[in-house]
């Protein structure tokens, strides 16, 4: 490029405009309703202390009731406890998120908790990591045996055929594999919530694999580096990927059908209709 090098004081003014332009769309307000929030965490290292720690880098994406799709936050820590994600999410409600109704994470029972207590939303475990958790229980010659069985109850055309379906499989697999159908006892109820919400959404509420192409894209960009130095670089560099994504999907055609949002939004409108009605 014709550059014979550079200084310290340029390196420092270019990552000052880095920084600025990352904090101020990371920090930037929320407005109006975002039905679905998807959350995934990404596992970088980073110099703390004189030691090379494992951190996870939180990625939040929500979808406006307009269909589009907007990278809503990102938060740093050390681990994936209940308050460290409470701090998170409580930080995208102070911004304005609001109006969440499901939020699709990986299985995190402090996420659970928080998900509960900050947005009052339901929780839908992704798929994709439960049919893997669940073939964890057999043996590899009949994985793909077990994992068609249970595919039957994801083709269903309702939550009610579903679950049937689903309970059917279970008691199926009791007498051989009994952990497995206790697994899938108690995680029925999450893995089959994105069905209680309109159909035409339902292919890109039942996991997180919407986050799948940005995270490998971080993950890219984050294996150059190795070893952060600290959380502020971190910052620096996943924040400028986000950015930059988030303005490709700006460019973008809807991610999800209007048409649909309305059908979604509809009983929350009614509800509040026989309350003004009621005070009236």
């Amino acid at each position: 490029m014709g550059l014979s090098g550079i200084s310290k004081s340029q390196v420092s003014k270019l990552c000052k405009e880095i920084d600025e332009r990352v904090h101020a769309f990371l920090d930037r307000p929320l407005a109006g309703e975002w039905p679905y929030l998807w959350l995934d965490a990404t596992y970088l290292k980073q110099r703390e202390g004189g030691r090379i720690v494992s951190v996870a880098a939180i990625i939040a994406v929500a979808v406006n009731t307009d269909g589009k799709r907007e990278i809503v936050g990102l938060h740093i820590g050390p681990s994936e406890a209940e308050t460290f994600w409470s701090s998170f999410l409580k930080s995208l409600a102070r911004r304005g998120l609001r109006g969440v109704k499901l939020a699709i994470p990986d299985a995190h029972e402090g996420l659970k908790a928080a998900i509960r207590r900050v947005f009052g939303a339901t929780w839908q475990r992704c798929r994709v990591h439960w049919v893997r958790n669940e073939l964890s229980y057999v043996a590899k010659t009949q994985q793909s045996m077990v994992a068609a069985a249970l595919r039957q109850a994801f083709i269903q055309p309702d939550r009610a055929q579903a679950s049937q379906t689903l309970r059917h499989v279970a008691d199926q697999l009791r007498p051989k594999w009994p952990k497995l159908a206790g697994f899938i006892d108690d995680s029925e109820t999450d893995v089959l919530s994105h069905l209680d919400f309109p159909e035409q959404h339902r292919s890109k509420l039942h996991s997180t694999n919407p986050l799948e192409r940005l995270n490998k894209e971080v993950k890219r960009r984050a294996d150059v580096v190795g070893i952060f130095p600290n959380e502020a670089s971190i910052i620096r560099l996943i924040g400028a990927v986000l950015l930059e994504q988030n303005d490709e999907w700006q460019l973008q055609h809807r991610y999800m059908q209007v048409e649909a949002m309305a059908e979604l939004l509809a009983p929350a409108n009614q509800a509040e209709a026989r309350q003004i009605a009621s005070a009236a």
